[in-house]
């Protein structure tokens, strides 16, 4: 998600409690059932989370209900991707994520948005794979959205969509391995990508590279609000770089959260 205060605007993010938060199935590298996530820990992380976004980063949460039966429901930057008053929702590629669908679409209709669908049979996981930078939104495919959603997401929003292949399953969306940083800024881990896809990024971007043991930290994982950068702890090296650039920097403990393979963006969903 790429989440930037313009003037007096206060920005709006969707977040779920993690109130039947578990790992209950293995869909990702990261999941593993004999490393279950400590539940209450969680909740502590969740709320230090929202903490910070609300009061150091000045966001407006709007909070759904977590369902019960649907564990990964708290990562909401998968639930859709957003502009103005139009939703366009998942079409989730794993069964045991499919069952949050109803849930958010009822969300988005009850709260005043125009929902949309994919095309039938097209697998799209919203802000996972799905950034907006400038005038362009990033949109990544193989491991979890197909490419026909960017089709979809040029015409529903009328806007360039540039298609970027993930490589490597433990950066299984876009948002786990890419951090837009304002219009023309994005910090990345290269080795998430094809070798096409890392030049049309250079090439439209100034990047930030970010370094192995950090991206295996889920370094890119992070809510961006104005200067604000909200990212997981023990990412030193990005932090330092975002400082040079004038970025305030704030780390957050997400442990239980990587067990599932998310972090701080995986658990918000920008909705202005």
């Amino acid at each position: 998600m790429t989440e930037v205060c313009t003037g007096n605007q206060t920005t709006r993010v969707m977040m779920c409690a993690p109130a039947h938060y578990s790992l209950e199935y293995e869909i990702n590298p990261w999941m593993r059932l004999e490393n279950r996530p400590d539940t209450e820990l969680a909740a502590e992380q969740w709320s230090k989370l929202y903490e910070v976004l609300t009061t150091e980063a000045g966001a407006e949460v709007s909070l759904i209900g977590q369902v019960e039966g649907c564990p990964d429901m708290v990562f909401t930057a998968n639930a859709g991707l957003v502009r103005g008053e139009i939703a366009l929702l998942a079409s989730f590629r794993h069964p045991q994520r499919a069952l949050e669908e109803p849930h958010f679409a009822e969300w988005f209709s009850q709260n005043g948005y125009t929902v949309y669908m994919p095309p039938t049979g097209c697998r799209f996981e919203g802000e996972g794979d799905a950034l907006f930078a400038g005038a362009n939104l990033l949109a990544g495919y193989l491991k979890r959205s197909d490419i026909c959603s960017h089709r979809w997401m040029a015409e529903m929003f009328s806007t360039t969509v540039l298609s970027l292949e993930l490589v490597d399953d433990r950066w299984y969306h876009l948002d786990t391995c890419l951090l837009p940083l304002g219009d023309n800024r994005v910090a990345f881990y290269p080795g998430a990508f094809d070798a096409y896809a890392q030049t049309v990024i250079r090439h439209h971007y100034e990047t930030i590279e970010v370094e192995l043991d950090e991206a295996l930290r889920f370094a890119c994982n992070a809510v961006v609000i104005g200067e604000t950068v909200v990212l997981p702890n023990g990412c030193p090296h990005l932090e330092a770089n975002l400082r040079k650039l004038g970025y305030k920097p704030v780390s957050v403990e997400m442990s239980e959260f990587l067990k599932s393979g998310g972090a701080s963006k995986c658990l918000t969903l920008l909705l202005n």
